[in-house]
């Protein structure tokens, strides 16, 4: 989901308490907080020799240990009045990839894509989901779409890729 897609999905949903699932059934705990929004730019190097290069926006949730047993979720318009005040200090590109980083005792910290969405009466729940590593060069380095192995045996060293 790009980051103007988000919003545009606040703006109509303002109402609502937002709610984020990060594994099904598992909610992100209603203690959290918006504590960080980054604007990342990522320039890399695949194992091709190829570049890459692309921006995103990360929302970083937080659950406060202090809070924790709050019953009453963020409403969907405090978080948009805190995006607005990021945006007003330092603009969210729009037309980036929305992530969210998360992590808990029980979840690995992780950069979580937005797989889909649910609304109900009175919820905004966004569903996350755990995007995987892939190689950007199959081509180059001939690996066949497959196997982890045939993969992993063209992207390791040695492997006549890089």
């Amino acid at each position: 989901m790009q980051t103007k897609e988000f919003l545009s999905l606040l703006k109509a949903n303002s109402d609502k308490s937002l709610l984020f699932e990060y594994s099904t059934g598992q909610l992100v705990g209603a203690n959290y907080h918006i504590t960080e929004v980054k604007n990342v730019t990522i320039d890399t190097v695949d194992c091709g020799s190829g570049t890459n290069f692309w921006k995103e926006t990360v929302v970083q949730l937080w659950e406060s240990p202090s809070e924790k047993g709050k019953r009453e979720y963020l409403s969907v318009y405090k978080a948009l009045a805190i995006l607005k005040k990021v945006d007003g200090i330092k603009p969210m590109d729009l037309d980036t990839e929305l992530k969210f980083e998360y992590g808990n005792t029980d979840f690995h910290t992780a950069q979580l894509f937005v797989s889909g969405h649910t609304i109900d009466d009175d919820q905004l729940r966004i569903e996350l989901a755990v995007e995987k590593t892939d190689c950007k060069a199959k081509e180059t380095c001939g690996a066949p779409v497959g196997t982890r192995a045939e993969a992993e045996a063209c992207c390791s060293p040695g492997g006549g890729s890089c």
